[in-house]
């Protein structure tokens, strides 16, 4: 039997934790659009990604047919500190609404890293370990990736420098000082250590910076240390890849119950945790095994699914990075400073964009007052305190229970708590102060920004 024809059961134990990540690129239709090289506008080779990213997880990016790739056993170990992780239902949240939906949530916050990016960071750490490399670069929005990474490298003794998006790295300090605890190394961004980053400040005075900005940095230094690689916690393949490990637990879970979902749920920055949430349930909706309604969340203020362009862009602002066709904002977007920190980058996952364009998916966005106000609810009810990016997922989850409230049907819902907020108090506080505002950006902000894509 072909790995492609292995079910995921068969890598399932009594602990009912995968023994193998999905690659739902394997049965896409639609394949994702390669990444090209900047310089030549070809397709990456192995070789050429090989440069950025270390080799075996280069390879995993360029994985197009291997359905199953088997977890190797020292990563399946350190999972086992923390997975699986609860899939959970929110009676009292049903309680609260009068509604009757079924609502599930999938709980990814049951590590100090606080966030599903704990699945992703241990891979990728462990791959560098493998190749010999005494140390990775790496981006994080609201700290969560930084902080798993942070974990991760600490647990294999490898060097760990982190470019920190500028408001966040003020926001949020006791998220920094995590990642210093676990021996990282934390630079706000963008920097003046870095050309790119000394460019970026010429050209955007006073900027808070962004996804975008800290990618670019991270992946300079990278390119200057050749005992060093990249690794990045959202968008590319092989990080969907190791998130799908999320929605096969939950698909487990379901199955034994002999559950059916109607309505899976997650927020959307560049696609990690709805990536891994989703995969297995689309795989069934592209194998027409079943079918499920999906929607993607996104902020207001950072609407890439919803109101970008699907075209080839930069993956970051300094345009240093392989050309990805997505779903953006263009590369030199600068998101309002909304608390949600890891859902502020200008474009969305090739594979997540290339199921919303095949109509596999939906996509809402929503303003952070409002989220922040469902995040409140749920907290009151259900007595966790969830991360203000989990909490677009919230709010879309409870609109649709209400929904079901209105018409009398009982639809069941299932959405990715993808993290804790106890270091999001800040947020917090300006919410309960009332000095929380939402920002949406003008046509004429995103249409100057999309102006600047490479014409491919």
């Amino acid at each position: 039997m072909s790995t492609n024809q292995i079910p995921y059961k068969i890598y399932l134990e009594e602990d009912e934790m995968p023994r193998a990540w999905y690659n739902i690129r394997a049965d896409m239709v639609n394949k994702p659009a390669p990444l090209l090289n900047p310089l030549t506008g070809k397709p990456m080779t192995l070789d050429e990604m090989s440069e950025i990213f270390c080799r075996e997880l280069a390879a995993q990016e360029l994985d197009d047919t291997t359905a199953y790739i088997p977890i190797p056993q020292e990563i399946l170990d350190f999972y086992k500190m923390y997975r699986p992780a609860p899939l959970v239902r929110a009676y009292c949240l049903e309680k609260k609404l009068g509604t009757p939906a079924k609502i599930y949530y999938k709980f990814e916050g049951n590590n100090t890293s606080g966030s599903h990016k704990l699945n992703s960071a241990i891979a990728q750490a462990y791959y560098a370990k493998q190749q010999g490399l005494t140390g990775v670069t790496t981006e994080t929005g609201a700290g969560q990736w930084g902080t798993a990474l942070s974990m991760a490298c600490a647990y294999l003794d490898l060097d760990c420098k982190v470019y920190m998006v500028k408001v966040s790295y003020e926001q949020k300090p006791f998220r920094r000082e995590v990642m210093r605890t676990y021996g990282a190394s934390v630079t706000p961004s963008p920097s003046m250590e870095t050309e790119v980053g000394r460019k970026i400040n010429a050209e955007f005075p006073g900027t808070n910076g962004s996804l975008g900005c800290a990618i670019s940095e991270a992946v300079e230094a990278a390119s200057k240390n050749p005992n060093y690689r990249y690794v990045l916690g959202s968008v590319m393949n092989q990080v969907l890849l190791h998130q799908s490990i999320i929605g096969l637990e939950t698909k487990a879970a379901l199955d034994k119950y002999n559950i059916k979902a109607d309505i899976i749920i997650g927020c959307a920055g560049g696609g990690s945790n709805l990536g891994g949430l989703i995969s297995p349930f689309v795989g069934e909706k592209l194998r027409g095994e079943a079918d499920y309604r999906i929607i993607a969340v996104e902020p207001a203020s950072c609407p890439s699914l919803t109101r970008g362009k699907y075209v080839y862009d930069y993956c970051d602002t300094g345009k240093v990075c392989p050309l990805q066709k997505m779903y953006t904002l263009g590369s030199g977007f600068m998101p309002a400073s909304s608390h949600a920190g890891g859902l502020r980058y200008h474009g969305m996952s090739s594979v997540v964009s290339q199921l919303y364009h095949d109509g596999l998916m939906e996509a809402v966005s929503v303003e952070q007052t409002s989220v922040f106000a469902a995040a409140q609810e749920f907290a009151r009810v259900e007595g966790i305190l969830p991360a203000p990016e989990s909490s677009h997922a919230i709010k879309v989850a409870i609109d649709e229970a209400l929904k079901c409230k209105e018409t009398g049907e009982e639809k069941t819902i299932v959405f990715g708590l993808t993290g804790t907020g106890y270091f999001d108090m800040y947020a917090y506080q300006r919410f309960n102060d009332g000095q929380m505002g939402d920002y949406i950006p003008t046509d004429e902000e995103i249409a100057a920004s999309l102006a600047k894509t490479p014409k491919v």
